[in-house]
């Protein structure tokens, strides 16, 4: 009570503080004299979220973006909603393709200084294991924590994929709700994230399944043990991987925007899907696919017209990223623009 300010680590190993801190609050509402930070979701903690709501403000500190990599600002959002894509731009010079070890490497600072895919992979095993025997006690109670790491490790190599937890869990003996279950604890220690699928009341036909993403390519990588060697020999992996890291760097640039613009993604009962679709408040929609390929075609964009002619003058734009390094207009609002944009 004598502190007037106060940094607290890995408050979620500290409920017997919470109580304190409400009391030392509630007599002195000045903002910003306590920073709490966590490597578990503290709103998703019980003891915290009961004890502090309405007396914090909750800021999500994902693994470093491509923007704050190259010391520039992330107006891609921006971008976006105005259609602003000039011809040429410093930042999109290089196709992300050359930069395939970038990719691979994350955004952990620590897996970054590692030079080697092996030595990535062996801090990303140690990393979970780090998570497993210290951080899940604090956010739930199970008895088979030896099964965490094993269905990371399945679920590595579904990111980027519909979610059947059923066919999941029947890899490692388990059942849908566990998995459920274990998936729910993944996420509220930021590994993985499973992404809704958008629709609409009015619209029967289209798939309600959630997509699951891991909230850092890197780490899905050394998981999946891709390497940049392996990335030209089995592109599918590399276009999975690809579009989890375009997952992780939209993740990112939504924290930062104050609109409340929501991610999700779409697919039809015809199998016609867009790998990413941004709604806001006032239902705009914005459209977003992944091509791993240096060059773009006009039926790159079937999912994105498919989703223009569903929702009309709520599509403001459909982007299809790809391996290039000039922004190229396809009419009607479409666009290829470089993935180096993001």
């Amino acid at each position: 009570r004598q502190l007037d300010r106060a940094i607290i680590d890995e408050v979620q190993r500290a409920p017997q503080l919470l109580l304190a801190l409400k009391l030392v609050i509630d007599q002195d509402r000045r903002p910003g004299r306590f920073l709490l930070t966590g490597s578990a979701n503290l709103m998703a903690l019980p003891q915290i979220a009961d004890s502090l709501a309405g007396r914090m403000d909750v800021h999500t500190l994902l693994p470093l973006s491509q923007s704050e990599l190259q010391g520039r600002p992330n107006d891609f959002l921006l971008r976006a909603q105005a259609q602003d894509w000039p011809l040429s731009h410093p930042a999109w010079a290089t196709p992300l393709g050359n930069s395939v070890a970038h990719v691979l490497a994350g955004g952990f600072p620590e897996m970054r200084q590692r030079p080697t895919a092996t030595r990535r992979q062996a801090w990303a095993k140690a990393y979970i294991q780090t998570l497993v025997e210290r951080d899940v006690r604090d956010v739930a109670q199970i008895d088979q924590l030896h099964q965490l790491p094993q269905l990371l490790a399945v679920a590595a190599t579904q990111s980027g994929h519909l979610l059947n937890a059923a066919q999941t869990g029947g890899q490692l003996g388990l059942n849908g709700k566990t998995v459920d279950k274990y998936l729910g604890i993944l996420e509220k220690l930021f590994l993985v994230q499973r992404l809704p699928a958008w629709s609409r009341n009015e619209l029967s036909r289209l798939i309600k399944t959630p997509k699951l993403h891991f909230l850092d390519a890197g780490l899905q990588a050394a998981l999946t043990r891709l390497t940049p060697e392996l990335v030209f020999i089995q592109r599918a992996r590399w276009g999975a991987t690809l579009e989890t890291w375009v997952h992780a760097e939209l993740r990112k640039a939504l924290s930062l925007d104050a609109d409340g613009w929501h991610l999700c993604h779409f697919r039809d009962k015809d199998q016609v899907e867009v790998d990413f679709v941004l709604e806001s408040p006032l239902r705009q929609l914005m459209g977003i696919e992944v091509k791993a390929s240096a060059t773009v075609n006009a039926s790159d964009f079937k999912g994105l017209k498919k989703l223009q002619s569903l929702t009309g003058d709520a599509f403001i734009t459909g982007l299809v990223l790809y391996d290039g390094h000039q922004p190229l207009s396809f009419g009607d609002g479409l666009w290829a623009v470089p993935l180096a944009a993001l």
